[in-house]
């Protein structure tokens, strides 16, 4: 990613938790790298840190959940050859949306069809006909 300063995206209101953070970048999480302790900051809000992330392309089978109100709905996309796509309707059940709930950590679902969360602008990936699923290229 990049490092963006002096609160890019906006000053944040709230306690300021970190200063002086000093990552190598083989760290998995932010709390791993060298920093002042947890609300130890000579810092105000003008200087919050900001972040452009590069995009990670997506492995088969991936799915990620677009367009919701959270982070717990949204019109379904399956990934295929690096790229999402969506999954279309047809014999669309409460079944089918506990699966994708389950895969992307959620305890279960309720299927919502008719692209409620509005469509999709990629390929659409699986097509289910019957109880079989097919993808189309």
């Amino acid at each position: 990613g990049t490092a963006l300063s002096f609160a890019r995206f906006g000053q944040g209101t709230g306690p300021i938790w970190l200063d002086d953070v000093f990552c190598t970048g083989s760290e998995s999480e932010l709390l791993e790298c060298p920093h002042n302790g947890i609300g130890n900051h000579n810092c105000r809000h003008f200087e919050d840190a900001s972040v452009r992330c590069s995009s990670v392309p997506c492995s088969y089978g991936d799915i990620r959940l677009a367009d919701g109100s959270t982070s717990y709905e949204g019109r379904v996309e399956i990934c295929n050859d690096g790229t999402y796509g969506t999954v279309c309707d047809d014999f669309w059940d409460d079944d089918d949306a506990d699966v994708v709930c389950r895969q992307i950590g959620y305890f279960g679902g309720t299927a919502l069809s008719f692209a409620r969360f509005g469509e999709g602008s990629g390929p659409i990936r699986i097509i289910r006909m019957s109880s079989q699923w097919y993808w189309q290229s």
